[in-house]
């Protein structure tokens, strides 16, 4: 028995695959899904989401989001999302930096709020890629 994992950015589907599990980052904490669980919507808060499929695991970054459990189906609606493996730590603290200084000039300058909450999402991606870098070295709990 196998689930469908299938995660999707405004951007694109950057997931969808049968897999045996997936642990997803909740802001009630880390959900263990599995073929089965009883129908679920929770949000999600940025994270590593654990993917395991056939003994292996794949971690992703995810930002915040949204995460639909029904009929061994699991959706995830996610601001971002990227294999950690695919991660380059210097280009994401770069990004960061760059994002948090435009951030201050913005607030500064009181420009526009929507320009203000893309760059907060830059800098909390930035910072969910970074753990989920840091938690792969460490390996597994």
């Amino acid at each position: 028995m196998s689930l469908l994992l299938e995660i999707v950015t405004p951007e694109k589907k950057v997931y969808d695959e049968e897999i045996d599990s997936v642990i997803l980052p909740t802001v009630e904490g880390e959900i263990c899904i599995l073929p089965g669980h009883i129908p679920l919507i929770t949000l999600l808060n940025p994270g590593n989401l654990i993917v395991t499929r056939k003994d292996q695991v794949t971690c992703l970054a995810v930002d915040k989001g949204l995460a639909q459990v029904l009929n061994d189906k699991v959706a995830v609606l996610t601001e971002g999302a990227i294999d950690v493996k695919a991660i380059d730590l210097t280009s994401v603290i770069e990004a960061q930096n760059r994002a948090e200084e435009a951030l201050k000039k913005a607030r500064e300058s009181k420009i526009d709020p929507a320009e203000i909450e893309e760059l907060e999402t830059v800098i909390r991606f930035s910072l969910a890629q970074k753990l989920a870098k840091e938690g792969q070295k460490k390996g597994p709990k």
